[in-house]
């Protein structure tokens, strides 16, 4: 449970913004909930809404900035990741998550 900070800027320099969660998963979760208000902005007749992790990808290539401050107990410090290291997580968490709604 690493306390996580996401620096987040969708666009031009007066959107940026800032998040902190108690873990990286939570943190996670929340990217994927701020794609999902954006499907919803741009689709706002829809009822539902699917998509998969490649437009999830696009999306979070496309925003201007967006990295993870993840706090190391090690150190005592935050260490900075990037947009690669934040879809490489997100893939391991979608995963992790699909796999518990699967039936026994």
């Amino acid at each position: 449970m690493a306390h996580t900070i996401v620096l987040f800027q969708p666009g031009n320099v007066e959107t940026r913004t800032y998040w902190d969660f108690e873990s990286l998963n939570d943190a996670l979760e929340y990217i994927c909930h701020m794609y999902e208000i954006h499907l919803k902005e741009d689709n706002p007749g829809m009822t539902t809404i699917t998509y998969d992790i490649s437009q999830l990808f696009d999306y979070i290539d496309k925003v201007t900035d967006l990295s993870c401050l993840v706090f190391q107990r090690s150190n005592n410090m935050y260490a900075p990741f990037p947009k690669d290291w934040i879809k490489e997580k997100i893939f391991v968490f979608l995963k992790r998550e699909a796999n518990k709604a699967k039936p026994v």
